[in-house]
């Protein structure tokens, strides 16, 4: 006997549309702004955040098609629909980051040792179009910050843009001691301290994506928690071979079989074991399997395994299960 249920009010947020469409527009207009006067001037560092801003225009692209992905109904032949788009996208964005960050460093490196920098009287222009790029990047971020707190697609789309104002602010302090004091050398300098400060962010970023990219539990989830709240329940004698994981950013998968001796419940029990794990630990897809005795193996051994006793075709032994 087994349950299955969803709770979809999570899903991909279609009203995040509009924001999408809104900041890349915004964005496209800043880079082409920025990088002709970065060319015209010579700064490397309206040039380095006119080349960061373009990969969060892709980032911005990326997350929302990723959005919209996660939105394609399921059918037979992918039952959990396109999800894992989501996570495709976050992970995809942290790694147009990680690029950015490369290119930048290696150009400010280059300036650093050939000694190349632009004028000082150019300061100036640096802090008119880098606050530009300050009011851009706000705006866009303030557009997608209540849907980063659910969704680590939309997450990683905010960071980009956060991370983007905090490059235009480094630019304009670069560019008022450049002009102030004539720092020539600072132009390259702050792009090194920004790309330091870009890549402390981006590689969480990174590293949940790529553990959600292979089953990871979601890093909000206690799988301990989980199991005792299963175990909680009444008639359940041991939890077997529990899976959690997620389907995209902003749904969590589980599966269980729930041992229970004196037989399988009625559907008030299973609704409410999948209330509770909706409401306490927001899994929103929930399967279980009620079974008097494990009669499959367990995937994995994750959480302690104390020797119970198990009926063996005639004969009583001993054997090991997730408990």
């Amino acid at each position: 006997m087994g349950e299955h249920a969803h709770h979809h009010h999570h899903d991909a947020p279609a009203g995040f549309d509009r924001a999408f469409a809104i900041g890349i527009a915004l964005n496209v207009g800043f880079v082409l702004i920025e990088a002709f006067y970065g060319w015209r001037i010579g700064s490397l560092a309206l040039l380095a955040d006119a080349g960061h801003n373009l990969s969060d225009v892709a980032g911005l692209v990326l997350a929302w098609a990723g959005a919209l992905a996660g939105r394609v109904a399921p059918n037979a032949r992918h039952t959990y629909g396109w999800r894992r788009a989501t996570i495709l996208a976050a992970f995809g964005n942290a790694v147009l980051l990680l690029v950015a960050i490369g290119a930048l460093l290696w150009e400010a490196v280059e300036r650093l040792l050939s000694g190349v920098a632009m004028p000082a009287e150019q300061g100036v222009t640096i802090m008119v179009v880098a606050g530009i790029g300050i009011v851009v990047n706000t705006a866009t971020a303030l557009l997608i910050l209540r849907g980063q707190q659910e969704d680590l697609n939309i997450r990683g789309a905010f960071w980009h843009m956060a991370a983007d104002a905090l490059v235009s602010a480094g630019v304009v302090v670069a560019g008022l001691l450049t002009w102030w004091l004539g720092w020539i050398w600072l132009d390259p300098v702050v792009s090194v301290i920004i790309a330091v400060v870009i890549l402390v962010g981006t590689w969480g970023l990174l590293r949940q994506s790529v553990h959600l990219l292979f089953d990871g539990v979601p890093p909000h989830i206690d799988p301990q928690a989980v199991h005792a709240c299963l175990r909680s329940l009444p008639g359940v004698a041991r939890v077997h071979d529990p899976h959690i994981w997620a389907t995209g950013t902003s749904q969590v998968v589980l599966t269980a079989h729930l041992v229970m001796p004196d037989g399988p419940p009625d559907d008030a029990f299973l609704q409410s074991a999948t209330e509770a794990l909706h409401d306490r630990f927001d899994i929103t897809h929930v399967t279980l399997q009620a079974v008097r005795e494990p009669f499959t193996p367990a995937c994995g051994r994750w959480l302690d395994e104390p020797v119970v006793p198990v009926r063996k075709g005639k004969e009583k032994g001993l054997t090991r299960s997730l408990t």
